[in-house]
């Protein structure tokens, strides 16, 4: 959706930072900007910085930052359309209608009808549920120990025993059958004519992340198959990248997310005080849905059924977790089958600690493994170790898969060296060794020159930004395309041009990106962490330490260039010059 750049930053400007997250996470100010707990990863101690004479935000934790439509966007999960008019709306902006094609229109018109009826039907399940004719299905949710409040946080609803009243009550509303029938709540045939799709069910609402009603589940009371019928896929609702409960959970900021199978056990998780928890939606956990966790957590608990079908799922689950990049533990629901059962039970505490104990997920899968062995039988023995072989040749960086090897090792008493020929006999037989890498060390990275050179123009951007005073002064000495990296060339394109209109911004420069990356790249451009210098004296020293480095790298780089680029070969002329005049020149930060 396009808005012209000038009412994109008459929107920004309006909605101070500050104030914006304020509304989220409780910030104290230290220095010149403000710090509270990151809201995107679990923390205990603050480093995550909000600046408002920056107009931005940034954490040395995890490395989340942006503006203010950037926070918006990755807090709430707006588009760019929706942070835009969220905070067009509070700083009481107008923004005008924006052109769009007759087919764009349409398809947006009927988005927006098929989320209405959705809510509609909605209220009127939930009106059911607590009329006579809903006596059924409140006393099944009593039955199950849920309050009225849990009931209600979730829209929690009942579907009537006769087969149209929910049709009738929507054409009465305006909708035509069609639109209903489109929405997944109602169906025909030439027997029976247009009827309802749930009938005598305990219903529940499917919200996707922004609490919009997008289906349904429902519960049937009583004998009747299936058990629990699901809305079919529609334009709002497609099953593969939705999760139940998902719109609570991922405000929870748990520091992670516990994935259930059923509509019930998030329920009794969240009136339990677990309100990290959400469900896959009568479909095997995805692919889709891994990615989604992926935007609020790393850290997934499963807490699927403690039968032979929900260890199917879950070994299912954790394979799709690893291959997201997630990190999967499984809570053991012994001796009950899922945790509904568990905490009606066993209660919070026990099950909080089955949660401080959840079990590897790897360490989960050899296990399954384990319950098929002959411990007499030395082939099934063998099988079960070429099959442990086989799973460590999965860990491509060789010190995770040496600290799970010996793991394993000690906990199944097989020797480690014996164990370690067999990962490395497999790995060779089937092509594996060349994938196997070691871990990069984070401190042999930092000390090389390329990271370095990264480094420096980091820091320069930063002290720019910090000290806007001293534009002019170093402006004869340093150009855009001394930063070697585009990113940052581009960045400092902008930020220069600026500087020499006196309208220097950064989160402006953040909206230049499309790309989440890149905005998170820009933030940290702006943010890079310089070593607390006290004295004056300290800070210009280091400043100039830092632009000549620059300089000097610039230099390097466009010499190595030299013999067929005429460009590089008057950038190695202007170069040189201004490190020898940098050599001898002091530069104020006043």
């Amino acid at each position: 959706m396009y808005y012209p750049d000038e009412l994109i930053e008459e929107v920004r400007i309006k909605n101070d930072i500050v104030d914006v997250i304020s509304g989220y996470v409780k910030l104290q100010k230290k220095g010149a900007s403000y710090f509270g707990l990151c809201p995107f990863h679990n923390e205990k101690s603050p480093s995550f910085s909000v600046s408002g004479s920056k107009q931005m935000y940034y954490c040395f934790g995890c490395g989340a930052g942006g503006n203010v439509f950037t926070f918006l966007m990755n807090y709430e999960n707006y588009s760019f359309g929706e942070a835009i008019k969220t905070l067009a709306e509070r700083a009481g902006v107008n923004l005008p209608e924006v052109e769009r094609s007759e087919e764009m229109r349409k398809k947006e018109n009927h988005r927006a009808r098929l989320l209405e009826v959705n809510k509609e039907a909605a209220k009127y399940f939930y009106y059911q549920l607590r009329a006579r004719q809903g006596e059924i299905g409140y006393r099944y949710l009593s039955g199950r120990k849920l309050t009225e409040e849990t009931m209600k946080k979730f829209g929690l609803g009942f579907a009537n025993k006769t087969s149209d009243d929910l049709t009738m009550y929507l054409k009465k509303k305006g909708y035509d059958g069609k639109l209903v029938q489109e929405a997944g709540l109602a169906s025909f045939d030439e027997r029976y004519g247009m009827h309802d799709k749930f009938w005598n069910r305990v219903m529940f609402p499917i919200q996707d992340i922004n609490h919009r009603v997008i289906g349904f589940g429902g519960r049937v009371m009583g004998e009747g198959e299936p058990k629990y019928l699901n809305s079919p896929e529609t334009p709002v609702f497609d099953k593969s990248r939705n999760l139940y409960g998902l719109n609570f959970a991922r405000t929870a900021r748990a520091g992670n997310i516990i994935l259930c199978e059923g509509y019930m056990d998030v329920i009794s998780l969240h009136q339990a005080g677990f309100t990290q928890a959400a469900a896959s939606l009568g479909t095997a956990f995805t692919t889709g849905q891994a990615s989604l966790l992926g935007r609020y957590t790393e850290n997934v608990l499963l807490a699927y059924d403690s039968d032979g079908a929900g260890v199917n799922a879950a070994l299912r689950a954790i394979a799709i977790l690893r291959e997201a990049g997630l990190s999967g533990k499984v809570i053991n629901m012994h001796p009950y089958k899922d945790p509904d059962e568990f905490i009606k039970n066993l209660g919070t505490e026990a099950f909080q600690e089955r949660i401080d104990n959840a079990e590897n997920s790897f360490l989960f899968e050899i296990r399954i493994l384990e319950r098929d062995v002959d411990e007499k039988d030395p082939e099934s023995k063998t099988r079960f170790h070429k099959e442990i072989a086989k799973k460590l040749c999965g860990f491509e960086i060789e010190v995770e898969r040496e600290n799970y090897l010996e793991a394993v090792a000690d906990k199944y008493h097989i020797g480690f060296e014996n164990l370690r020929k067999l990962v490395a006999s497999y790995a060779a037989r089937n092509g594996l060794t060349g994938q196997i890498r070691r871990p990069k060390s984070g401190v042999a990275k930092k000390n090389t020159s390329e990271e370095n050179s990264k480094k420096v123009q980091r820091m320069l951007l930063t002290w720019i930004t910090d000290y806007p005073a001293v534009y002019p002064k170093i402006a004869k000495y340093i150009a855009p395309s001394d930063f070697t990296e585009e990113l940052y060339q581009k960045v400092a394109e902008r930020l220069f041009a600026d500087m020499e209109t006196g309208n220097y911004n950064p989160a402006g420069i953040v909206s230049m990106f499309e790309d989440e990356e890149e905005q998170r790249q820009t933030a940290a451009l702006f943010n890079t962490k310089v070593e607390a210098l006290e004295t004056k004296q300290e800070k210009e020293r280091a400043f100039h330490d830092i632009l000549y480095a620059v300089k000097k790298n610039s230099y390097e780089y466009y010499s190595e260039k030299l013999g067929s680029d005429m460009d590089a070969l008057k950038q190695v002329i202007a170069g040189k010059k201004a490190l020898e005049e940098l050599s001898k020149t002091h530069i104020s930060l006043d």
